[in-house]
């Protein structure tokens, strides 16, 4: 296997592959096979999004995945946005559509024709949604497995409000939300104003969940969006308030990805494969028998111990498959990124234990199978250590500069820097270092004077980007 720090990008390609979590040998670049592998833990990120945005009373709904030109064409900054990436579908069978059709980019222009039906008064608000699909832009850049595709598994969530300071409101449950599901992911993040440059097509402004590569490059994870009346405006999207007197809705969306898993391989992996944070790995304790002279005794001991841990909730299997060495075995696990593994010989049977290795650290522990709902704990470490071990690495490579002969050339990293917010002054660094504005970071009053310019500039980050 390639070394993780000395050739990122090949190392990201090849256990990508070893692991058996997408194929991307299909006919059309960039439009990838998930594998039973890669979409049972894609699954489970889903389950913990499902979660956290049903328990703020969202519905999940399901848009069809066609939509026409003037659905597009109704707000025109949105479709100036995607203009270039659309899909389009022109004919029906061998005869060409009188209405052209578009593989929905994101869903604003679908539900937005949907929203007038829905919302008649101020008692239908606020209206929160939800899906999860596949969303298609035809990406002309490299492509590269669950950063750049052209099917993009993609969640998202569309609010509607009675007013500004409601839909403001939700922006900060959308912080809460991505909060939690960012640590059972266990991701560093900082979160970014884009500048209006960079801002989703259509909104007042866009923050942006950026995390760190270990290639120096920073990765968008997700992203949410205050539309304001823009939207509303557009779609013609109203609603009787308690005085009777017609309103325009105000509006937010949030949007996550595929990226996700992007961000857990790149970040958590190394050069022995995958680390999966244990809330989803769909393996997150694997148990290997050791072959000897009691061998049908140890596996019936395994699947003793197999269904203790299942009793507590915990992901396990058996290993049983034959013509496989423990060794096999053990670095077969190890390059799938499983949390825990529970090995099992005639000497654990003998004294009703079990010896448990760490993926992350390596380490054996052997306990009783009286202790075994410390596995549970255990699993909870295992966490723990990789969000400590994520943001450290975020940390250092972090370089604050207050002079921009001072940005370090020789490797990428994420550049903190006073900035006056001018596209003037985002592209000077950008011919310096090849970075770009990833914006503001966002509730810090901190200012001082531009990195570039002189005038006053607010903290800021800039990076290299995928």
């Amino acid at each position: 296997m390639e070394n993780k720090k000395e050739n990122f990008s090949e190392w990201y390609n090849e256990i990508i592959d070893l692991a058996k979590l997408s194929d991307k040998r299909y006919a059309i670049k960039g439009m990838n096979v998930w594998l039973p592998y890669g979409l049972k833990i894609m699954r489970l990120i889903d389950n913990i999004i499902r979660d956290n945005v049903d328990n703020k009373s969202f519905q999940e709904v399901s848009f069809p995945v066609l939509i026409t030109r003037s659905q597009l064409e109704t707000e025109f900054e949105h479709i100036k946005g995607f203009e270039n990436e659309i899909y389009w579908v022109t004919k029906g069978g061998s005869e060409k559509l009188d209405i052209e059709l578009a593989l929905r980019p994101t869903s604003e222009s679908a539900m937005y024709t949907m929203f007038p039906l829905w919302i008649r008064s101020h008692q239908d608000l606020p209206l929160k949604i939800y899906q999860i699909v596949s969303v298609y832009r035809y990406e002309t850049k490299h492509t590269r497995s669950f950063i750049r595709v052209r099917e993009i598994h993609f969640f998202e969530a569309h609010t509607a409000h009675v007013d500004y300071e409601d839909a403001e409101r939700q922006m900060s449950e959308y912080m809460d939300i991505w909060s939690s599901i960012a640590e059972k992911l266990c991701l560093p993040y900082n979160i970014d104003m884009r500048p209006d440059w960079d801002k989703f097509p259509g909104a007042k402004y866009t923050l942006a969940f950026d995390t760190l590569m270990p290639s120096g490059r920073s990765l968008q994870i997700g992203t949410i969006h205050e539309y304001g009346e823009n939207f509303a405006r557009n779609y013609d999207i109203k609603y009787l308030d308690i005085n009777g007197d017609l309103k325009y809705v105000s509006q937010t969306t949030f949007g996550l990805s595929e990226r996700l898993l992007a961000a857990v391989i790149g970040i958590h992996g190394d050069d022995t494969g995958l680390i999966l944070p244990a809330s989803i790995a769909p393996v997150q304790a694997i148990i290997i028998p050791i072959p000897g002279k009691s061998f049908k005794e140890v596996l019936d001991y395994s699947g003793k111990i197999l269904s203790m841990l299942k009793d507590i909730n915990v992901r396990a299997e058996i290993d049983s498959r034959e013509n496989y060495t423990p060794g096999y075995k053990y670095n077969d696990w190890e390059m799938r990124g499983v949390p825990l593994r529970i090995e099992i010989g005639s000497r654990e049977m003998e004294s009703s234990t079990v010896t448990v290795v760490s993926r992350l650290n390596k380490k054996r522990l052997n306990i009783s199978i009286k202790e075994i709902n410390n596995i549970k704990n255990m699993l909870n470490e295992h966490d723990k250590q990789l969000t400590l071990n994520a943001w450290k690495m975020m940390e250092e490579n972090t370089v604050f500069i207050d002079d921009i002969n001072n940005i370090p050339m020789n490797k990428d990293v994420l550049i903190k820097a006073y900035w006056c917010g001018s596209r003037e002054c985002s592209d000077a660094l950008e011919q310096k270092k090849d970075v770009t504005a990833l914006g503001t970071l966002y509730n810090l009053n901190d200012s001082g004077k531009c990195i570039v310019c002189g005038n006053p500039g607010r903290l800021s980050m800039f990076a290299r980007s995928y």
